[in-house]
């Protein structure tokens, strides 16, 4: 069974898709308490608020929920977020800090190292191929890494997150300019609020693929979740407020797809 899902299409643009997966494999559902069951910290509804925004992109995305493997961790453990609260490769809290399995139950070494091969490399191993095969047409290629999460999250973060969240790892995985212009687009969108390289300064994805000098770029929009939803169970994906918000995105893909190197 595959649990990686593949749009291929003829943009230069990549659409991640990490943490729209809700799927939690048998063995893996029997060890979560009703904490983790609840597979609350979705990227929920995320992959239909991009749908159809950009002509014929390509996607690379996961069927299975964060809380089996987190395929937008370092595949090694290492964190991400130094002396932050954060959760790892395989999470053993939700995002409030909870813990999401039964006493015992938690995984070892040896069953995080089975979700790796299982689940985390077919993901990643997708992904670099699509992304080799965009960069094979056009010369470079761009990922574009879809993201959205709880927009007061006390555990992760002090106070509201902005609305609009860009990371580069600092400016280090993509182009000047195409940070940039994320970032004027995001500025100029009324009503909204927007950071480059605050709390979210790009996953291991953005970070692992951003390469410029050899032609991959790779930014992050960790999207507040009010944008376009309710922030609570059962977590409606509300349209009259998503459209606003997919007008805004919309913009920004077509710069990406539009951008060439110079």
């Amino acid at each position: 069974m595959s649990f990686v899902e593949v749009t291929r299409g003829d943009s230069p643009v990549v659409l991640g898709l990490p943490h729209t997966g809700t799927g939690l494999p048998s063995e893996c559902l029997a060890e979560l308490n009703e904490t983790g069951r609840a597979i609350a910290d979705t990227d929920w509804h995320i992959h239909k608020l991009y749908a159809d925004l950009l002509n014929n992109p390509s996607s690379v995305r996961t069927t299975v929920h964060r809380y089996v493997i987190d395929v937008n961790r370092d595949p090694s453990g290492q964190s991400l977020y130094p002396g932050q609260n954060t959760t790892g490769l395989c999470p053993l809290t939700d995002f409030d800090g909870v813990p999401i399995y039964l006493d015992g139950q938690a995984p070892g070494a040896a069953e995080i190292e089975r979700r790796r091969i299982a689940y985390h490399a077919p993901y990643h191993a997708a992904l670099a191929a699509e992304l080799q095969r965009v960069k094979a047409i056009h010369g470079f290629a761009v990922l574009y890494d879809c993201h959205s999460i709880r927009s007061y999250i006390p555990f992760l973060f002090d106070g509201t997150l902005p609305d609009f969240n860009i990371g580069t790892n600092t400016g280090m995985t993509c182009d000047p300019t195409l940070e940039t212009a994320v970032a004027n687009l995001c500025h100029s969108a009324k009503g909204y609020t927007t950071t480059a390289n605050g709390r979210f300064k790009g996953g291991w994805t953005t970070r692992h693929y951003g390469q410029p000098a050899q032609g991959i770029h790779a930014i992050q929009m960790e999207l507040a979740q009010s944008t376009y939803m309710i922030e609570r169970d059962p977590w409606t994906y509300v349209s009259e407020i998503a459209d606003r918000t997919r007008t805004h995105l919309k913009t920004i893909l077509e710069t990406l797809s539009d951008w060439r190197p110079q």
